[in-house]
C-alpha cells in the first residue's frame, strides 16, 4: 500500500501583509480568546457594601478571660416578698385567719418568711377588697408554709376563701408592730441570691488552597471590609474565611442555645453534666432573654400606650435609666412614625427631624431616640437586616423572626464566683478560655507543607481558626425581646 502525507496537522497558515483574504491565512476553528482578549477590571466591585455583621458586641459589652468549663455568677434576688397564690378556709369577718402559702418559696430552707409581729397587707385576688393584718403566728414544720394574722378592721377579713390550696389573696410585708416591752423579732433572713451559669462553645473554621494553585498568582484589586486595601491572590478566600468567622463568634454568641436532654445534638456533643462536661451548648442572648427576660410578640410597638406598657414592665424590673434599642429597618420605620405623629404638624410630614427646612436643606424623617420615663436610643442592627441572616426569615408567630433587642446601658455589680468578690461587669460581656499558657480567645495557626508551613506531607495550606467562648447576659430581667 502506498504512503501518504496525512492531512493532520496541516501546514502553517501564511498571514497576509494586507486585509486580502486567501486560502491561506483563512482560520476555519476561531477561538474568540485567542484572537482578542476583553477588557478586564482589575478592582473587585462590592456589590454588597460591607458584608460583615458582627459589632453588635464590640458596641455593648466586653471581653474576659476565664480558665474555666463552666462560668457562675450571682444575680441580687427581690429586696421585699409578695405571695400571690395564698389560699385560706377563713369565713367572710372572721378578725383571725390562717393562710397557707401556695406560691414557689425558697428552695434552700424550704419555708415562707413571713415572721411573727410583721405587719401585711392582705388583698383579695377577684379585687373584691383588701385587708391589714398583724401576723400572730407561724407554722413552717409542714409544706407549704402557714402564718395565721389578725386583722386592723372590725369586720374581719373582707371576703371568705375557698380553700388552703387555692389562690384567694396576694399578700406582701410592709413593716411591723409589737407591744411594748416584749422580746424582738423571732428569726432572721438570708440574702436571696439566684445563681446563673454558662459555658464556653468551642468555634472553628478553616480554609485550604493547594501547593499548585499557589504557584499560580492571579492578582485582584480589593477593598476589605476592615478597611485594608491592596492587591491580592488566593489568600482573597482565606481573608473572607477570616471574616466569615468573626461573625459566626458573634452570631454564635446570641444564636446559641443549651442542648435539651435526649437531643441529637447533645447525643453527638456530649452532655454528661457536671463541672467537668456541662453539657452540649450554650445559653446565647436570644435564649436567656427568651428565659429570664422581657419579650414583646404579636408585631412591632407603633404607639405611645404600647411603649408605656413596656416602661410599665421595666418599672417592675431593674429600672435601668438609658436603654438602646437594636433594630430591624422596619422597626426603625415604626418608631419614627409614630415619633413624627407626636408632632402637630407630624400628618404634613415636613416639621420633625431637621425643623426650618428649606428647599437647600436634606429632610430628616427619622429620629435618634425619645424619652418617656426612660431614656431610649435606637440604632439599625445589621444582623436583623442582612437576608442571609435573620433579615431574610419569614414574619409569623412560629418563624422565631426577631425585630429588635432592648439592651439596658452601662454596667452591673455582681458577685462572680470565680474570683470569689464582687466585680463590676457590662450586662453583655464575653468570656473566653485563656490561661498563661494557652489562650483561646482567637487562635490561628497553618499546617501543611505550602505556603510557608512544613507540619505534614499534604500538598496544600491549610489556615486554621479557633475559639472557644460564651456570652455572659447579666440582669437579663432588664432585657426585651421584641419578636413576631
Amino acid at each position: 500500500m502506498a504512503g501518504q502525507v496525512k492531512a493532520s496537522p496541516t501546514y502553517a497558515l501564511t498571514p497576509s501583509s494586507e486585509r486580502t483574504p486567501t486560502s491561506e491565512n483563512y482560520i476555519v476553528n476561531f477561538d474568540f480568546l485567542n484572537q482578542y482578549l476583553p477588557d478586564t477590571y482589575e478592582k473587585e466591585f462590592e456589590r454588597y457594601g460591607n458584608r460583615t455583621i458582627s459589632s453588635f458586641l464590640r458596641l455593648v459589652g466586653a471581653e474576659m478571660p476565664t480558665n474555666s468549663d463552666l462560668i457562675k455568677w450571682a444575680e441580687q434576688g427581690r429586696l421585699h416578698t409578695k405571695y400571690t397564690s395564698v389560699g385560706t378556709s377563713a369565713s367572710a369577718a372572721a378578725d383571725q385567719a390562717e393562710f397557707t402559702v401556695n406560691d414557689t418559696i425558697d428552695p434552700v430552707t424550704s419555708e415562707q418568711v413571713v415572721r411573727i409581729g410583721q405587719t401585711i397587707v392582705v388583698v383579695q385576688n377577684d379585687g373584691s377588697g383588701l385587708n391589714k393584718a398583724v401576723v400572730s403566728a407561724v407554722d413552717n414544720s409542714s409544706v407549704p408554709g402557714k402564718f395565721t394574722c389578725d386583722f386592723y378592721e372590725a369586720g374581719g377579713l373582707v371576703t371568705a376563701g375557698t380553700g388552703t390550696g387555692n389562690a384567694d389573696v396576694t399578700v406582701f410585708i410592709y413593716g411591723s408592730e409589737f407591744q411594748k416591752g416584749t422580746a424582738g423579732m423571732v428569726g432572721s433572713l438570708e440574702a436571696n441570691d439566684f445563681i446563673f451559669d454558662n459555658k464556653p462553645i468551642i468555634i472553628k473554621d478553616t480554609y485550604t488552597v493547594s501547593g499548585s494553585d499557589m504557584a499560580q498568582i492571579g492578582w485582584v484589586e480589593v477593598t476589605t471590609e476592615d478597611g485594608a486595601t491592596g492587591y491580592l491572590w488566593y489568600l482573597k478566600s482565606e481573608h473572607e474565611t477570616r471574616l466569615r468567622f468573626d461573625d459566626y463568634l458573634e452570631t454564635a454568641m446570641i444564636e446559641a442555645v443549651p442542648a435539651e436532654t435526649n437531643s441529637g445534638a447533645a447525643a453527638i456533643l456530649g452532655s454528661s453534666g457536671g463541672a467537668t462536661n456541662p453539657g452540649a451548648g450554650s445559653d446565647g442572648i436570644f435564649y436567656a432573654v427568651s428565659q429570664r427576660g422581657n419579650i414583646w410578640d404579636g408585631g412591632n410597638p407603633t404607639t405611645l400606650a404600647d411603649f408605656d406598657a413596656i416602661i410599665s414592665r421595666l418599672d417592675k424590673q431593674g429600672a435601668i435609666e438609658e436603654n438602646v434599642i437594636f433594630a430591624n429597618r422596619q422597626f426603625i420605620f415604626d418608631m419614627d412614625d409614630m415619633l413624627a405623629a407626636q408632632n402637630s404638624y407630624g400628618a404634613g410630614g415636613t416639621s420633625y427631624g431637621l425643623f426650618d427646612n428649606d428647599k437647600e436643606m436634606a429632610l430628616n424623617l427619622g429620629f435618634s431616640g425619645f424619652r418617656r420615663g426612660y431614656d431610649f436610643y435606637k440604632t439599625d442592627w445589621k444582623y436583623l437586616n442582612d437576608p442571609t441572616m435573620r433579615g431574610g426569615l419569614p414574619a409569623g408567630a412560629g418563624s422565631g423572626k426577631v425585630n429588635g433587642l432592648l439592651i439596658p446601658a452601662g454596667s452591673t455589680s455582681v458577685y462572680d464566683q470565680i474570683l470569689g468578690k464582687n466585680a463590676k461587669r457590662p450586662f453583655l460581656h464575653v468570656r473566653y478560655r485563656a490561661s498563661e499558657t494557652e489562650d483561646r480567645r482567637y487562635k490561628t495557626w497553618i499546617t501543611g507543607s505550602a505556603g510557608g508551613a512544613a507540619t505534614s506531607d499534604i500538598d496544600s495550606m491549610q489556615v486554621n481558626f479557633l475559639s472557644e467562648r460564651c456570652v455572659c447576659t447579666l440582669g437579663a430581667n432588664n432585657f426585651f425581646l421584641f419578636q413576631d
